[in-house]
């Protein structure tokens, strides 16, 4: 039998439970959100760092009522962006995605995929997914400036989290 302080420690925990951001997964679906203040003073990926097997498909679902936002791979295709994903990974633009629209993609190679929002990235918004056992090493080779382009903003390249921490907790929430 149940006695009535287990039960109530059950119900905290499920009411807890309810109350913290929640991590999409649907199948081989994963959803990250694009969210920010109600004044639009701070902007960011929830999470901003994933792991994930190769053929999921990643959601980014705009969340911020007051900001459009992108889903765009570090590529060159895109911008004049350093290449920051695999190498034979097609590169991804979302276009502007008003509140409550959505776009997603299907990684298939495993790497390393950074990604940004097209006007926040100067914000610091990026985000990195990891697909699969990458070498550790892809962290040292990622360039930060395309030639001739423009480099990675400071900003940006402070918010990404490590592959290390990826890889050990899954799922990296912004701080």
């Amino acid at each position: 039998m149940i006695s009535r302080r287990n039960m109530l420690r059950i119900g905290g925990g499920l009411l807890a439970g309810l109350s913290l951001p929640r991590l999409t997964f649907a199948g081989d679906l994963v959803e990250i959100r694009m969210q920010g203040n109600a004044d639009g003073s701070h902007v960011w990926f929830d999470p901003i760092g994933l792991r994930i097997q190769p053929g999921q498909t990643i959601r980014w679902l705009n969340m911020d009522p007051g900001n459009s936002h992108t889903a765009t791979a570090y590529h060159p295709k895109n911008f004049d962006h350093p290449l920051r994903i695999p190498k034979g990974a097609e590169p991804w633009n979302s276009d502007y995605l008003l509140p409550n629209e959505n776009f997603s993609v299907t990684l298939t190679v495993e790497g390393v995929y950074d990604f940004f929002c097209i006007p926040h990235e100067h914000a610091g918004m990026v985000g990195r997914i990891v697909v699969g056992q990458p070498g550790m090493s892809s962290a040292d080779s990622l360039p930060t400036q395309a030639p001739g382009g423009e480099p990675i903003p400071d900003i940006a390249l402070r918010a990404f989290p490590s592959i290390e921490t990826i890889m050990k907790q899954g799922v990296v929430r912004p701080s």
